[in-house]
């Protein structure tokens, strides 16, 4: 008799699975998900998958991809069977569970059995079954029992080479051939080889019940990792359709709704049932539901998220005040251009608790309503947490300067805009700056910001020309004729400067400058500052910018920069493709990203190849400089591409992917970009830091130290705090 070695690996397993997951719960903001991935759920051609199922006895009802039908359900010694002769059916088990008193795992047994034989009567008293007598049987049993799975199968060799005339029970076979498939199923997820755990799962379909829930969770994460997520729908559904275990339904929502889609997050929910209290099964996490869909909302600004969970959230704010909460209503209607109600869920998590992302995201919404002060007072102290705030802090600044009639400005204000200029090699702010000191009447000063502007950005034609009015107003004309010879054919009023009077020409560049900054490349280093600025710091960029071409630069500069409509708004849509063309990579010159992808989707419409091309990567461009980057995404799909171009724009979205998942504090995610990004090209310095903080979070401490001793080794000051990082988290956890 088996008695007290019968096997509970597998419900181990399951039950481990449950306390697991249910200590992660929910993951909070900035997760962005990973957006655009594709559906491979039909036709996958992996062996055995066509036949994948589930044996249970509500089985008929679950999805079409998890039905069995019988004959391939039935153990082979089964099958072979007479069909006369009724089952012998092992039930030592049951009678192992009783004596131990544990009746969850003696219902699971017994719904194994009836699975396995559907004419099998549990015994009314399993304490009454009789033990077996065969002591090497048993003992085989309790190998079982303790995973010893190949010893098993050692003492099964040694007895039939004994005893020629002996067979092992077709119970322990079936227990055996189950229990080494759970083992490979749950070392191959483990080891995140999810092909081997779908074909392992699809050939033992008797793995895939409610008494194996952790095994349908690992299955269905295959499925949702390996870009199938309609079929990672089904293994929850499943659960949720057949399975009656509260925690196990509960853990499995948690799981579905962190790793699918939102739409089928929705439709999994829709399975909820009412619980014994009269509510829903679910309300216990319906809090972390909502946020994570408003969250979810926030990476994805066409995603519409069901307005209870926004009305969810909105009465959280106000009963629990959380700041964090105010700062998801606070992006998720940012994102949708609703700046109102943006800046009032900013202010809420503002004075709350001042923090960078919602100084960030209120500065963001007073820029819209030019309130470009007040948007430079509020993200000052937080301009250097993240690339995004300076990006943000700049966009403040250079709009402040370019206010007309020019702002009259303090001391300490000016000061501080002009040492962030310098320290971040703003070439927008700085050129504003040299326009705003003209109209101070400061030539002199005006001419050494307009020469900063050029060191840090050669081809901006505005700080060029202001820089030939200033040293014309001062008198220099060797130094105004050096820049006409230097801009030759490729700005014509740089080249007639003084044909006419001087203050007209300066009146019409002052009307002609942007108003308005999305986003500037940045970039390190230390610079001698013009007038009365202090030398600032070094500085390491993280972000990934990409460039606009030469070629297209100067095709720019000599057409686009000529064209009035550049200068002002109009709607694109009634230009033919090459002049929506040519004015789109003029606004891009001129900062205004949103507008230039207007442009260049108009030029999409055009028949020539070549043009299409060319417009599917400016607004790739252009979308990637405002920060949309699924937008970015998308764009450049939308023609083919050359190698190089394809390669430049994959590695730019790919970047601030990684760079978006790490703030999220999604850190697998991000090393997964980042190895995407390792593929296509060499990785920069500040992107094999990202990589050390991710392995840092993921207490992945050895992985950490070599990266940042490799970035270390070439000076980088952010590795050597990386390494002291390391060592300080080791510390904390010695044994990690």
């Amino acid at each position: 008799m088996k008695s007290s070695t019968v096997v509970i690996a597998g419900i181990m397993l399951t039950a481990a699975g449950i306390a697991g997951f249910a200590d992660d719960g929910l993951l909070r903001k900035n997760l962005s998900g990973v957006a655009g991935t594709p559906n491979g759920e039909q036709g996958s051609g992996l062996p055995g998958e066509a036949s994948f199922g589930i044996v249970d006895k509500a089985s008929r009802q679950a999805a079409p991809e998890f039905r069995q039908v019988a004959q391939n359900t039935q153990p082979a010694a089964e099958a072979t069977r007479p069909q006369a002769t009724a089952p012998v059916v092992d039930e030592s088990a049951l009678r192992y569970f009783a004596s131990k008193g544990d009746t969850a795992r003696l219902q699971a047994e017994i719904s194994r059995l009836r699975a396995l034989y559907p004419d099998w009567t549990p015994p009314e008293d399993p304490l009454a079954v009789p033990r077996n007598k065969d002591t090497q049987l048993e003992t085989m049993w309790q190998l079982y029992s303790e995973g010893r799975y190949a010893e098993v199968r050692k003492a099964i060799a040694e007895r039939q080479a004994a005893e020629a005339a002996w067979k092992p029970p077709a119970d322990l076979l079936e227990r055996l051939n189950v229990a080494e498939a759970r083992a490979r199923l749950v070392n191959a997820s483990d080891l995140k080889q999810y092909e081997t755990v779908i074909e392992v799962a699809a050939s033992t379909p008797s793995l895939l019940t409610c008494s194996e829930v952790d095994v349908l969770w690992r299955v269905a994460d295959a499925f949702a990792q390996t870009k199938r997520p309609d079929r990672a729908r089904d293994a929850y559904l499943y659960v949720l359709k057949n399975c009656d275990s509260a925690p196990e339904r509960l853990a499995t929502v948690q799981k579905a709704v962190s790793g699918l889609p939102y739409d089928i997050a929705q439709e999994l929910l829709a399975f909820e049932r009412t619980a014994p209290g009269g509510g829903g099964e679910f309300e216990i996490i319906g809090d972390d539901l909502a946020r994570r869909f408003v969250a979810e909302g926030d990476g994805d600004g066409k995603l519409a998220v069901d307005p209870k969970y926004i009305l969810r959230l909105e009465r959280l704010v106000e009963t629990d005040g959380l700041a964090s909460d105010a700062l998801l209503l606070g992006w998720y209607q940012l994102r949708r251009d609703n700046m109102s109600a943006a800046e009032q869920w900013f202010r809420r998590a503002h004075d709350k608790e001042d923090s960078a992302s919602a100084s960030q995201g209120l500065a963001l919404t007073l820029i819209a309503r030019k309130a470009h002060e007040d948007a430079e007072k509020v993200l000052y102290p937080w301009r250097d947490a993240s690339e995004d705030a300076k990006a943000t802090y700049f966009a403040a600044t250079a709009n402040l300067l370019a206010i007309e009639p020019p702002v009259a400005l303090s001391e300490e204000v000016l000061s501080r805009i002009a040492q962030e200029t310098t320290k971040g090699r703003d070439p927008a702010t700085a050129q504003q700056f040299g326009w705003y000191a003209r109209a101070m009447e400061q030539p002199a000063t005006a001419a050494q910001w307009f020469t900063t502007a050029l060191r840090w950005k050669p081809d901006d034609e505005p700080s060029a020309y202001g820089l030939a009015l200033s040293r014309n107003q001062l008198g220099d004309a060797a130094g105004v004729a050096e820049i006409q010879r230097l801009w030759a054919g490729r700005s014509e009023r740089i080249a007639r400067l003084g044909e006419t009077e001087e203050e007209r020409r300066d009146a019409i560049a002052r009307q002609q400058q942007p108003l308005a900054r999305e986003q500037a490349p940045i970039s390190g280093g230390q610079q001698r500052a013009p007038a009365v600025v202090t030398q600032a710091a070094p500085r390491t960029a993280t972000r990934y910018v990409v460039e606009q071409p030469v070629a297209v630069a100067r095709q720019t500069q000599t057409t686009g920069r000529n064209a009035t409509g550049c200068r002002t708004t109009i709607n694109p849509a009634r230009l033919s493709p090459q002049a929506a063309l040519t004015r789109g990579w003029c606004l891009m010159d001129l900062n205004r990203p949103l507008e230039a992808a207007e442009a260049f989707a108009v030029a999409l419409q055009a028949p020539a190849s070549q043009m299409r091309e060319d417009a599917a990567y400016g607004q790739s461009l252009a979308y990637l400089r405002a920060g949309l980057t699924n937008r970015a995404a998308v764009a450049a799909t939308q023609s083919t591409q050359s190698r190089r171009r394809a390669d430049e724009l994959q590695s730019a979205i790919l970047s601030d992917r990684a760079i978006a998942a790490f703030d999220a504090k999604r850190y697998r995610e991000a090393l997964i970009f980042l190895d995407q990004l390792g593929q296509i090209s060499t990785q920069r310095s500040d992107l094999m830091v990202l990589r050390g903080y991710a392995y840092l979070n993921l207490k992945r401490y050895a992985e950490a130290r070599r990266i940042f001793e490799a970035v270390a080794a070439t000076g980088n000051r952010d590795a050597q705090r990386g390494l002291a990082d390391v060592g300080k988290a080791q510390e904390i956890w010695p044994n990690k």
